[in-house]
Formats: structure tokens, C-alpha cells, sequence
């Protein structure tokens, strides 16, 4: 391609709303453009790297036996009712109301639909083990889209789906799918971590993460000192503190006034403690159909992790009460819920097992503008009973242990994740087989996505300096860039020479044929990132050779003009297979 000839609009300043480099870059090397929140367009720059990034991976499902397919975009409601992800996504699902009155959903998954088509088609355990996978547009009304890419409205995903006669050929495409996910993510030139992760709204059984660490990353990673464990922060377990000694000396509750203090801060100032001695109670409400009303427990500088408080309930919908739940819960306005007195006012209390840890806390007083100073865990609220459970409901932190190890945490970017379904989909809507003794029985589901979107601006925030981006070559815009300097007739037809011959040879090659001085090619070349970029110069080309820089390092080699494409072609196929390799 000639640079004249496309539209590359680079610019030098940083836009204002990109608050991440890969953001930043992506808009500067004229890669994409915003056009409403949440949503970009895709410009020949970034689209070309969209699609290298697509053909590995599509690439790499083909090897595994995936055969590909595409779902359609607007999805009927009724069959995410039928599951109860309509209630589980709530109002990130964008759904509408069509010309015949019925409310369809803009995909943004199709766990449903692809349930939905097999079921139409499977009959015999004899068709199964099969693997479908689409690569298409998912949308998803987030409340606050930001940095760029990594958390926008509509994305590109590669989604795959696993039907299975029993759980055995379920674990041998898991594994088939996870050491494949492995060689694309190397392929593209990414550095990632595999780690253990919660279903979420997916369900199943079982889940790993791939994730790109970056400090800018959405994602928290927790590991263990030694390496021997890690997941994501909504997997992650920690090990139960040592459990207190009360202190027959601590004198008995004490309620104090606390008007229009709720917050955690607001109680530290007034208290004049840390958050650590704070007893917070939250008020959720389980499941959807008579949902029940339950309390979590944690410490004040604690979180509750509401994936761990799912599979307390069996992975049942889980989401924070209203306002009204809470006040006829806990008689008292939000910011004042504790668990003194409270067991038999809700369904459930899940106390955390920090709090048992504790030998003295405050505590709201389930009373407006109340709390309880001198509150003693298991001597002021019951640690158990018949509707009071112990367990690991909250986020890990600083200071925390997992199997003796202290862990350790670090930012990443989600780009990848399997699943286990296990029938948590066939069975809702019907999927069902014949197995070898004639008996009906639900499809094993097994599922595994892929952020495209998100392998395109993980390279970028782990692969750029000052002057712009350094691509993996596997999905560089083009792998050559060649920058003649001046406009003689003896360096553009040189220049000229080179290009042609570098197509014949196979090689995604641009030509920076735009009248500008040689400084501006320099940037933009750098901008963008390509990987390999050829300077043709007066002085050098009278020596006979031309300059030959690769993106990722410093230094610039003379070579010679005559073999100079020959070269740069090795050079290219060199750098491929290396990542080719890795894989």
C-alpha cells in the first residue's frame, strides 16, 4: 500500500477522554475513531490489525476442530428468560421493543441462542462431541465506558461452544480449547497469565482467566509469593484468620448517636479509629422469584466480593437490596445495618471469617443515625445457627495468606476466559439427547471466549515507548515501512524498487510516499509501530546501501540497496516465526 493512498490520520495531541496509553495511541496513530460513547470506528489502520488478530485466532479454533459459524445480532428476550439472564445482566443487557410489540436483546453473548439452535438439531450422543464459534459485534450498555477499548459498549468476541455427551469429553476439550487459547495469545505477541476465575453470570462448574498483565489493566491478579496459586480477585480464597480471644473485660455495647454519618470515612473521623475496626453489614437480596432478603458480613476496610457470596448461594442471583428492602430489614435507613439483633429480622447472615478474627468492633445500630461501639463477635451477634453461616465472602488483601503464602497483587487485562457450563443452559432450554441407553438427558456445555478488541490495545499498553507503538509483527498494520527522505528521482525510484520487490516476495509492505519531510515520516512511522522500517537517504544510497531499523531496538544497520528487500523479507519471516515458536 502507498501512505498517499489511505487514510492514516495521525495526530500529536492527546485527546482528552483517553486516560490509557493503548486509548491514547489508538487515536493518535489514527487507528480509530470515537464516534458516541463507548463506540469507535474502525479505521484501515486498526481494522487491518483487527483482522490479523481475527485470522489467528480463527486459525488456531480451525486446528482444534471448532467449525465456525455466525449468530445473529438481536436476540428474542424470552429465551434469556428462560434462563434468568435477563435478571443477571440487568440493565447492561440494551434491549428494545420491535414493530410487533415484542422486546428483542442486542447480543451481548449467545450462551441462549446457540442453546437454542442445537437443541433444534441434536438428538443422538452420537453427534456429540461437537464445537461452534462465531466472531462478530457484542454490545453491552455499560454504565461508565472508558479506556478506549478495554471496557466499551460494543466489542468484537470470539465466542465458542462445547456440546458433550458426559463431563469426561467436556474435560478433554477444555483442555484442547485452554492450550490452544495458550498459542494464540502467543502468536499475537502477547504476554499473558493464566488464572483461576469465577463463572459469573456464565455458570458452570469451573473457569480460567487469561489475562495480559499491564498496570493499566481493569482486573486485579492475585498470586501467591511462591507462584503456586493464582486467580482473579473474584476467585481469589485466603486463608481464615486466627480466631480471637474475647476479652471478658470489654465492656458492654454502647449505642451512640451517629447522625448522617454512613460512610466508612465518615465513621473514622468521628470515631476516631481505623477502618479495620469496623464491622459492615451490607443487606442483598437471593434469587428472583421471592427473593430472600440476607446480610453480609465483613470488616469495615474490607469488600464483599459479591462472586464468592453467589456460590454461598449456590449461584443463585445475588445483587444489593433497595433502599426500601433495607429499611423494612433493618428499621433503619441505609448506613445502618449491623448484625446485633438482626438474625431474626432476615433469611440468612453470611459472616465473613475476619470477623471472627475480631475481639472488639462497631457496628451500625439498625437504628437511623445509630451505632454500637463494644460490639463482641460471638458474644453480641451469634458466629452460628440456623440461618448464620461462616465463610470467605470478601475480596483479598494486603496482609492476606492463601495455603500459609502471602499474596501478592498486580494489575491485568482480561483478553480471554474458559468455561465449564456444565447443563446450566441445555437444560433450561432444552437441549437434550438420546444417550446410549435411550435415555433423555441435557447437553454438557462447555464455553470460551475471546476479547478481540482487547488482544489489539493489550499489545499496545505492553508494547510502546515516548515515539508511539511497537507491535508484535504477527499483527502489525503492515510489517514494512519504507521512508524515503528527499523527493530525487534516484531515491523514489529506489525506494520504488524495493517496494515492488518486497510485494513479490510476500510482504505486507507500506510505502510513505507523501510529500513530507523526512521528520514527519520518522514520527509517523514510529506512531504506528511498524515493525520493520527501511530509510532511503542521499547519502547513503550513494554509498550504495540503505538504513534498516527494527521498531523494538535502537540501533540502524547499513545495508546494501541491491539485496536490501531479500534481506528485510528474511529479517520479517525470522521475527514470525519466532512468536510461531513461542506458540
Amino acid at each position: 500500500m502507498r501512505y498517499s493512498q489511505m487514510l492514516i490520520p495521525t495526530v500529536k495531541e492527546v485527546p482528552n477522554d483517553a486516560e490509557i496509553i493503548s486509548h491514547q495511541l489508538m487515536i493518535r496513530a489514527g487507528l480509530m475513531r470515537k464516534l458516541a460513547s463507548g463506540t469507535y470506528t474502525y479505521l484501515p489502520a486498526g481494522w487491518r490489525v483487527l483482522l490479523k488478530v481475527m485470522n489467528i485466532v480463527r486459525s488456531e479454533m480451525n486446528k482444534a476442530g471448532a467449525q465456525e459459524i455466525l449468530m445473529p445480532a438481536v436476540q428474542p428476550m424470552e429465551l434469556w428468560q428462560k434462563t434468568g439472564r435477563d435478571v443477571d445482566y440487568g440493565p447492561t443487557m440494551a434491549k428494545f421493543k420491535d414493530r410487533h410489540e415484542r422486546w428483542n436483546v442486542l447480543a451481548p453473548t449467545a450462551e441462549e441462542v446457540v442453546t437454542y439452535i442445537v437443541a433444534g438439531e441434536l438428538n443422538s450422543y452420537k453427534q456429540m462431541p461437537f464445537n461452534i464459534y462465531q466472531i462478530s459485534f457484542k454490545f453491552r450498555d455499560e454504565f461508565r465506558p472508558r479506556f478506549g477499548v478495554l471496557r466499551s459498549r460494543e466489542f468484537i468476541m470470539k465466542d465458542s461452544y462445547s456440546f458433550h455427551a458426559n463431563f469426561e469429553c467436556l474435560d478433554k476439550t477444555y483442555k484442547v480449547m485452554y492450550e490452544t487459547y495458550k498459542r494464540i495469545f502467543a502468536r499475537a505477541g502477547v504476554p499473558y497469565v493464566i488464572v483461576e476465575a469465577e463463572s459469573g453470570e456464565m455458570g458452570g462448574t469451573g473457569s480460567h482467566q487469561f489475562t495480559v498483565p499491564c498496570e493499566n489493566g481493569e482486573d486485579v491478579i492475585v498470586y501467591s509469593e511462591d507462584s503456586s496459586y493464582a486467580a482473579n480477585i473474584e476467585k481469589a480464597a485466603v486463608d481464615p484468620m486466627p480466631k480471637a480471644t474475647p476479652d471478658a473485660n470489654t465492656p458492654a455495647i454502647e449505642e451512640v448517636a451517629t447522625p448522617d454519618i454512613k460512610t466508612i470515612e465518615q465513621l473514622c473521623e468521628f470515631f476516631k479509629c481505623r477502618a479495620s475496626s469496623f464491622i459492615k453489614t451490607l443487606i442483598y437480596t437471593v434469587g428472583v422469584e421471592n427473593p430472600k432478603v440476607v446480610a453480609a458480613v465483613v470488616g469495615g476496610n474490607q469488600d464483599v466480593n459479591p462472586e464468592k457470596l453467589t456460590q454461598v448461594f449456590g449461584g443463585q442471583h445475588v445483587e444489593l437490596a433497595s433502599d426500601e428492602i433495607v429499611a423494612k430489614a433493618t428499621g433503619a435507613p441505609v448506613g445502618f445495618a449491623g448484625p446485633v439483633g438482626l438474625a431474626s429480622k432476615v433469611d440468612s447472615i453470611i459472616i465473613d471469617h475476619s470477623i471472627t478474627a475480631m475481639k472488639v468492633g462497631v457496628a451500625g445500630a439498625n437504628k437511623a443515625d445509630c451505632h454500637l461501639k463494644n460490639v463482641v463477635p460471638g458474644r453480641d451477634f451469634a458466629l452460628e445457627g440456623a440461618n448464620v453461616k461462616i465463610a470467605d465472602i470478601r475480596n483479598a488483601v494486603e496482609g492476606d495468606t492463601y495455603n500459609g503464602k502471602r499474596l501478592l497483587f498486580k494489575r491485568g487485562i482480561e483478553v480471554g476466559q474458559v468455561f465449564k457450563l456444565g447443563t446450566k443452559y441445555s437444560a433450561k432450554i432444552g437441549a437434550n439427547f438420546l444417550d446410549e441407553n435411550g435415555q433423555s438427558q441435557p447437553a454438557i456445555m462447555g464455553c470460551y471466549g475471546i476479547g478481540i478488541n482487547r488482544i489489539m490495545a493489550s499489545a499496545i499498553e505492553t508494547g510502546n515507548d515516548k515515539d508511539g507503538i511497537i507491535w508484535p509483527i504477527s499483527i502489525a498494520p503492515f510489517e514494512v515501512i519504507i521512508t524515503p527522505v528527499s523527493e530525487e528521482d534516484e531515491i523514489k525510484q529506489a525506494a520504488e524498487d524495493i517496494y515492488k520487490k518486497l510485494n513479490e516476495l510476500g510482504v505486507e509492505v507500506l510505502l510513505d510516499d507523501r510529500d513530507a519531510r523526512g521528520g514527519v515520516k520518522f514520527k509517523d512511522a514510529d506512531l504506528l509501530g511498524i515493525p520493520v522500517r527501511i530509510t532511503i537517504g542521499k547519502k547513503t544510497l550513494a554509498e550504495g546501501k540503505v538504513e534498516l531499523k527494527v521498531r523494538s531496538e535502537s540501533e540502524v544497520k547499513k545495508i546494501d540497496l541491491g539485496g536490501a528487500a531479500e534481506q528485510v523479507s528474511k529479517l520479517v519471516k525470522e521475527m514470525k516465526a519466532k512468536l510461531d515458536v513461542e506458540a
